[in-house]
């Protein structure tokens, strides 16, 4: 597919951010904490031509890393619903990844013009989990000190299955191309939101997708602090595979991608073309 790079200006700088396609809704895509845009290559390669995405470094990641904090939850959600605007009018789904699900839930719940949809991959829940203790908080802001520890993280945590090398290698350089205070906002505080009471503004159709064999987030948990807050969601386990769905599961995220837009337009398949 390929994609052209505009520049969206956001709180403190500009965004660089690659859009795809024309056929639409438009999937705009959110990283994990330690992903970046390339997160989601094996999932846009295995899109049907034409279709319409946006995807981008979050504010503090890769290219973004010089932007100015704060980096906590609500300015990433600012500079979410900034990139869509930027991006054109046209129906849109949001499709967020772990940090980046939660991320697509605040910006969900806010009712941007134009949300269609919202596809949460492996998600970090709203409510957070008994689980998510001081101490846990504070062992997961080292997962990126270093490439020892990142290699741990990658191996003995994110995933249950081995990733393709060149696939592993990105996770490796996104994992360790943050600021300190990026790379420390998500474990200290972000997971630990309580971000409830906002989701329950989130009136269009959501979709999760969990991971069999998720160490982060399993199916069980967000049965638990999910889906109780957005009860109209619906929810689908991904057989053997860990936390890095995209990543790790690229072919069936791509088709339950499908699966949720055909849904959106029953029989018609897609609209024809957005302006994105």
């Amino acid at each position: 597919m390929t994609e052209t790079t505009m520049p969206v200006a956001v709180e403190g700088g500009t965004l660089s951010v690659r859009v795809g396609g024309h056929t639409g809704p438009a999937l705009v895509f959110a990283h994990y904490w330690g992903g970046s845009a390339d997160t989601w290559n094996g999932v846009i390669g295995h899109l049907p031509p034409g279709q319409a995405t946006v995807r981008f470094d979050q504010r503090g990641w890769g290219i973004s890393r010089a932007l100015p904090g704060p980096y906590h939850l609500d300015r990433l959600a600012d500079d979410l619903a900034r990139v869509v605007d930027a991006c054109g009018p046209g129906p849109f789904v949001l499709v967020g990844h772990s940090m980046g699900g939660k991320v697509s839930q605040l910006l969900a719940a806010r009712r941007p013009p134009g949300l269609a949809g919202l596809v949460l991959v492996a998600p970090a829940p709203p409510q957070p989990p008994a689980s998510v203790t001081e101490e846990y908080r504070q062992h997961l802001s080292h997962a990126y000190d270093s490439p020892e520890t990142v290699r741990h993280a990658l191996d003995g945590v994110l995933t249950a299955t081995p990733l393709p090398e060149a696939v592993r290698a990105t996770a490796m350089r996104d994992s360790l191309a943050a600021g300190a205070e990026a790379r420390q906002e998500w474990p200290l505080r972000g997971i630990a939101q309580d971000i409830t009471r906002a989701v329950r503004g989130i009136e269009v159709p959501v979709t999760v997708l969990a991971a069999e064999n998720d160490a982060v987030e399993p199916p069980h948990v967000l049965r638990e602090y999910l889906l109780p807050h957005i009860p109209h969601a619906t929810l689908t386990t991904v057989p053997a595979v860990g936390h890095l769905l995209p990543a790790e599961a690229p072919g069936p995220v791509a088709t339950a991608l499908g699966d949720f837009l055909a849904h959106l337009h029953p029989g018609g398949g897609q609209p024809g073309s957005t302006s994105r």
